[in-house]
């Protein structure tokens, strides 16, 4: 995939710059080597937590290095941005740290903690439209109006750089490192990061990650054109863009060695792995990079010592409520069994107690006569509960058959 060919927009020396200019303005994030992971993948694993970033994501640094490169008079009439999340917050804080007006259109249904999240930063908040593309042409049309800035998410070669930062700082925490893994939307994160590594050392691999509901990147790459896709929802709302950049594209046609996708399961899956073994919260954008090592899709051989990038981490609580339920059940730890029982004094209790025997956790039950097919005479009910994994359950089901209670799994 990766070409030498023409002279990328963005140059090793554009990210050095960035990275000067942004000095000691952004938390150069921890990149620490996780032995639990490394056991898992096969491959030696350094966490890059870009979510502990002010405002919860890499975005700031491409915002902040746009910023910091305004005329005194672009800077008086302020900046302007599209976003429902991320790029808001980091353009609100960082133009607001500066005395930079910042307005951000969003999208009218963006959930209102995004949106106080970003005028506690201190921009003005515009809804407008009931999509990111709507939104995005009424901030086109308000920056023509005002003669604002207009601040990509990806797209511009400023931020692009700033992004590119993430990188110069892997090769400093990580000596020898050989691979890095990356999320993929527009591209402007990876484009960045891999100008960083491959004009310093070409040999190390960029792998980049997007979600299978829209590989926009993989597509475009693929087609050798720009890609529109149709909208899908995914829980990594953070990369779920549907065409590539202009700029990023021929970038990671460049320098990218190789784009795959994973699951909506898996994304889930690496979130709660980080969440219960490595004590961090990442969004499902943010997990994305972590889910395609745990899947072994990356194709890079044993023991490669591999920075994975955990891009963000704002992720709302009831999502990751779901996230964690879901989990359990795909990993065995949480299951829901139909028993069926003689309607009769004591069934009930001699369940409970074989349960019990088995030290596995009851969380809730539904007692039902006239549902699932139910003879008279019997009754059925739905237990949730909770075990330590897959062994532990077909010892209960094994007790359950041999005692003569009738069961299922519910799905």
């Amino acid at each position: 995939m990766a070409t030498e060919t023409a002279t990328p927009s963005v140059s090793l020396a554009d990210v050095r710059a960035a990275r000067e200019r942004m000095r000691g303005s952004v938390y150069e994030s921890p990149c620490s080597r996780s032995e639990r992971l490394s056991k898992t993948t096969g491959l030696e694993i350094y966490l890059k937590l870009e979510n502990l970033q002010m405002t919860g994501s890499f975005k700031e640094r491409g915002a902040l290095n746009k910023i910091a490169t305004l005329t005194p008079e672009q800077a008086s009439r302020g900046v302007i941005a599209a976003s429902a999340g991320n790029h808001a917050q980091g353009v609100a804080y960082h133009a607001t740290k500066r005395g930079i007006p910042a307005t951000i259109v969003m999208p009218v249904q963006t959930p209102l903690v995004k949106v106080t999240a970003t005028r506690n930063f201190g921009a003005e908040v515009v809804l407008h439209g009931a999509n990111y593309d709507e939104a995005y042409a009424e901030a086109k049309r308000l920056c023509e109006l005002k003669g604002m800035t207009f601040v990509h998410p990806f797209d511009d070669p400023a931020v692009i750089a700033g992004q590119g930062v993430i990188g110069l700082e892997m090769l400093d925490q990580v000596p020898g490192l050989e691979a890095v893994v990356i999320p993929i939307g527009g591209g402007g994160l990876t484009s960045g990061i891999a100008v960083a590594l491959k004009e310093t050392n070409p040999k190390i691999q960029v792998v980049g990650v997007q979600t299978a509901r829209l590989a926009s990147m993989k597509a475009a790459v693929e087609a050798g054109h720009h890609v529109t896709l149709d909208a899908a929802t995914t829980i990594a709302d953070g990369i779920a863009v549907r065409r590539a950049g202009d700029v990023t594209l021929p970038i990671a046609e460049q320098y990218v060695d190789r784009i795959v996708t994973v699951e909506e399961d898996e994304i889930a899956s690496a979130i709660l792995v980080l969440l219960e073994r490595e004590k961090t919260l990442a969004e499902g954008a943010g997990a994305t990079a972590l889910a395609a090592v745990m899947q072994h899709k990356t194709g890079l051989p044993p023991g490669t010592r591999t920075a994975v990038l955990v891009s963000g981490g704002n992720i709302d609580v009831t999502l990751l409520s779901r996230i964690i339920e879901r989990g359990l059940v795909k990993d065995g730890r949480l299951i829901r069994l139909r028993i069926h029982l003689l309607d009769k004094p004591g069934a009930l209790a001699e369940l409970t107690e074989l349960i019990a025997a088995h030290r596995i956790n009851i969380v809730d039950t539904l007692y039902n006569r006239a549902y699932y097919d139910v003879n008279l005479g019997d009754t059925a009910i739905d237990i949730t509960m909770e075990a330590r994994g897959p062994e532990h359950v077909a010892e209960l089901l094994a007790a359950l058959t041999e005692r003569g209670f009738r069961h299922q799994r519910v799905q």
